[in-house]
């Protein structure tokens, strides 16, 4: 790719992150909940051409919650993928919402933050995951608590999946995988431990 296509590319997705943000300080305020979650998984779609990604999906997303999502965690694109399947409401590390503008774009989209080194945190996260079920929200953990490869799955931290236990509410897995062009696993979005 030459330097004025990524430069380009660059510009797009600095540009469509600020729209992002200007819609979500002034658009979400007058939005019902229903419409705010099309707007998240509209932009998420259009950050994906942006950024030159194919979104296929096998199966069929969940329509209405209330429903637990675990997926396996390969990078930061993961969440632009998985709302441009369907809106859900992410479980995050606390440090991600103190991030420009990307904290800003997660908080208005509803995620949840935890403060991962925190016991009392964890309970007081999965009682807020409980309440958000029991309003029907679909919610998305990654219980490896961290990226992977992309190819094998790691440990399992399953101490959020309890929300679904005391909502109640149904699990369902999802799985990543991102393909090169030519149809191969390919390792190209990985953040490894990030």
């Amino acid at each position: 790719m030459t330097l004025l296509r990524v430069a380009w590319r660059a510009w797009r997705v600095f540009v469509h992150l600020l729209r992002g943000l200007a819609t979500i300080v002034w658009l979400f305020p007058r939005l019902t909940p229903a419409q705010r979650d099309l707007r998240v998984q509209a932009w998420s779609a259009a950050m994906l051409l942006r950024l030159g990604v194919t979104l296929h999906v096998s199966g069929q997303p969940p329509a209405i919650g209330p429903m637990l999502l675990v997926c396996n965690h390969v990078s930061w694109l993961d969440i632009i993928v998985l709302h441009a399947a369907h809106h859900c409401r992410f479980v995050s590390k606390a440090d991600v919402g103190r991030w420009p503008i990307v904290g800003r774009l997660a908080t208005g989209a509803g995620t949840l933050y935890i403060e991962r080194s925190s016991r009392r945190d964890a309970m007081r996260v999965v009682h807020d995951m409980v309440q958000a079920l029991r309003d029907g929200d679909i919610l998305m953990v990654f219980p490896e608590g961290t990226t992977g490869d992309g190819i094998t799955l790691l440990p399992f931290h399953a101490n959020l999946i309890q929300a679904a236990i005391s909502a109640p509410a149904p699990v369902q897995p999802v799985a990543l995988r991102y393909l090169d062009r030519h149809g191969h696993t390919s390792q190209a979005a990985s953040y490894v431990g990030d």
